[in-house]
């Protein structure tokens, strides 16, 4: 018999996440989450994550700020996060975007907000 651990997720009834992200589907090494229309806003506090993000805008714009680059995300554009790279972003419209994490994100701690 093949893997019976397929999953759906029905995003209407995703939890939600400390910053705002809807958790979607969750493996065993990659998790994926949601940002609804973000507002814009001042610059996020820059942070490292002990994981690899890779992303795709699905509207909006925002700027992604990191290791002294900084990239201007529109709708249709992906982008990669490495594993410990300093980052930070900007939303300069309302954003929504999907991310996919490796390890998934808000497993041990990775997803809260770094104390500060």
């Amino acid at each position: 018999m093949g893997d019976t651990t397929v999953v759906k997720v029905d995003s209407a009834h995703s939890p939600r996440g400390a910053m705002g992200q809807v958790h979607l589907a969750s493996g065993a090494s990659t998790s994926m989450r949601m940002w609804q229309e973000q507002p814009p806003g001042d610059p996020q506090p820059e942070v490292a994550r002990d994981y690899e993000t890779v992303g795709y805008v699905i509207a909006g714009r925002a700027e992604l700020r990191t290791e002294g680059q900084v990239v201007v995300l529109t709708a249709g554009d992906s982008w990669v996060v490495p594993r410990g790279a300093a980052h930070s972003y900007v939303i300069l419209e309302p954003f929504t975007a999907v991310e996919a994490t490796h390890p998934p994100a808000q497993v041990h701690d990775r997803d809260e907000p770094a104390a500060g």
